[in-house]
């Protein structure tokens, strides 16, 4: 055990701000903020990669690597490149995705669809790995665990570039400045900005009048062609590439394109009801890959039930209002409704500096800014800050999930 020192793990978050002194795992560090979900991240993710699965250890870690690769996170491939090689893998993968196995790399197009634009995912992408030539193709249960760990990683990344969360020292080659040492955000979001969204909520709970159906349709196809007007930030210019990372990229340049564009026809919306996490997709992994079905449901549920009560200085607040809205909003980002829920409300609760950075870490974590991270909540912790992080990457990583399994589901059927 080490103090942290002036450098701290996030680039964003004050060191003043987070827990107790921490081994040099800088996620830990910031997670910790949140220890419910800390404890159950890492039970899921210890049993993705160290516990009894299809894939061998190696190609564990490969996975995570292209995953990772996606997003530009060095942290995780510089991290997954180091533990590849103490699990015995081939040093010479680690050349480039070139150099890795024909059944690995043929894993790219769905690590590229469910990374940037998984509605288009169809069972032929299934289909085309499950019955590739003897030698290079998947099993299911090796192609649930890779989708598993591909849509984990993928998340992941959001949420290390998102909090700004520095690699360990020396991995990725550059000295890191020292992390902020202010104890609130600085930024340019409007004042009361908490007391705005106390209202909100307060008015929503008061409300009694019910949409109905057509009327909840409307909002949500209003809601997801306004998520097209509301830009990721576009700073892509001042961020450079490292060769370490572009190695392991096919296609680099493929990336999200939002859901509905102007003058496009859209693909279909996903409609949760159709296909469930509760009755479809938790079902299907519990057959196929138990521990890990289990897992990532108690994940998901602890994520989106998690609440402290507060906003910003204010205590004893219902949150759910709040906590729905940026579940249902990033799920929207990604076509997916939900037949009963009033997107009017996102709107009412969410402003747009914060849907600019919840859709900039969902669909382009690798041009997060400190300015990004400043310019919403002004009011609220950081800790706070960290909490929406940790919907956003369940959320993001739970709508992935549902579109790969059930393009297996109808494979399979």
């Amino acid at each position: 055990m080490k103090p942290r020192d002036a450098r701290g793990p996030s680039a964003y978050i004050p060191v003043s701000q987070l827990p107790g002194p921490v081994l040099s795992d800088n996620i830990a560090a910031v997670m910790g903020l949140h220890p419910e979900y800390l404890r159950i991240f890492w039970k899921t993710q210890h049993q993705l990669l160290r516990m009894d699965g299809a894939l061998s250890l190696p190609e564990r870690h490969y996975v995570a690597i292209m995953a990772s690769a996606r997003h530009h996170c060095i942290y995780l491939v510089s991290l997954h490149s180091s533990c590849f090689l103490q699990v015995g893998g081939d040093p010479r993968w680690l050349e480039g995705l070139s150099f890795a196995p024909l059944k690995l790399r043929r894993l790219n197009d769905l690590n590229k669809y469910l990374a940037h634009r998984p509605w288009l995912i169809t069972k032929e992408h299934m289909e085309s790995l499950l019955k590739a030539p003897a030698g290079h193709a998947w099993s299911l249960a090796e192609l649930i665990h890779a989708l598993v760990l591909l849509t984990h990683f993928h998340a992941l990344s959001s949420f290390i570039l998102g909090c700004g969360i520095y690699p360990p020292e020396g991995k990725d080659g550059v000295k890191r400045p020292p992390s902020p040492d202010v104890s609130v955000s600085e930024g340019s979001s409007p004042p009361q900005e908490a007391e705005r969204v106390l209202a909100q909520i307060k008015r929503l709970n008061e409300e009694g009048h019910e949409a109905s159906e057509e009327e909840m349709e409307t909002r949500f196809e209003q809601e997801k062609r306004e998520c097209v007007m509301v830009s990721s930030n576009g700073d892509l210019d001042c961020a450079v590439y490292s060769k370490n990372v572009l190695r392991f990229l096919d296609d680099p340049d493929f990336g999200y394109i939002d859901f509905t564009r102007r003058g496009e026809q859209a693909p279909p919306t996903f409609r949760a009801h159709d296909y469930t996490w509760e009755d479809h997709g938790y079902s299907l992994l519990h057959r196929l890959y138990p521990e890990v079905g289990q897992l990532l449901d108690d994940k998901f549920q602890v994520a989106y039930n998690l609440t402290y009560h507060t906003i910003a200085s204010h205590q004893e607040v219902d949150t759910f209002k709040l906590r729905r809205a940026i579940w249902n909003y990033i799920q929207c980002i990604f076509g997916i409704r939900y037949d009963d829920y009033d997107y009017g409300e996102v709107n009412q609760l969410l402003e747009r500096s914060l849907k600019v950075y919840m859709k900039t870490v969902t669909c382009h974590p690798e041009r997060v800014t400190r300015q990004l991270y400043n310019d919403f909540w002004r009011q609220f912790k950081h800790s706070e800050k960290v909490h929406l992080n940790l919907l956003l990457l369940e959320a993001r990583l739970q709508a992935a999930l549902l579109y790969g399994l059930r393009a297996i589901t109808r494979f399979m059927t």
